[in-house]
């Protein structure tokens, strides 16, 4: 199995460390999963920590990047491939992943903001439409 490296960012790195640590469980009351995808140019594996909805039995992700004009790698990396490897809980698995279509985008954006309500403070902040992603359980 090929090395995993965790964002880079001290945050999320940290809050990966908690979810390890808890069980997956690091913020009680919020839904959160760890994220591996495939580095689109170096082919390394990289984690993140991201907050997720359910839209029946698919799991729903923002690339907010916390409104930043830029998206986040991960999201560049699922768009190169599109299988990943998700934990939640204790639990891991692999998914595919697909950018939510235009016509369901705005069913699960309100999903997502249900969730998280920073995400509608996020596109505000941004000229860009903040992605949303479907993953499906493989």
């Amino acid at each position: 199995m090929s090395e995993i490296h965790d964002s880079p960012n001290p945050w999320v790195a940290e809050h990966i460390r908690r979810f390890q640590e808890t069980g997956g469980r690091p913020r009680p009351g919020v839904n959160d999963l760890l994220l591996t995808t495939r580095g689109r140019k170096s082919g390394e594996l990289r984690r993140t920590a991201l907050v997720y909805g359910l839209d029946g039995d698919r799991y729903v992700l923002v690339a907010s990047n916390r409104g930043a004009d830029r998206h986040p790698a991960w999201y560049l990396n699922l768009l190169a491939d599109p299988f990943a490897t998700v934990q939640v809980g204790t639990e891991t698995f692999t998914v595919r992943a697909c950018p939510a279509a235009a016509a369901e985008r705005p069913r699960l954006w309100r999903l997502m903001v249900s969730v998280m309500p920073e995400y509608a403070a996020y596109q505000e902040q941004t000229t860009r439409e903040i992605p949303v992603v479907r993953l499906e359980r493989l």
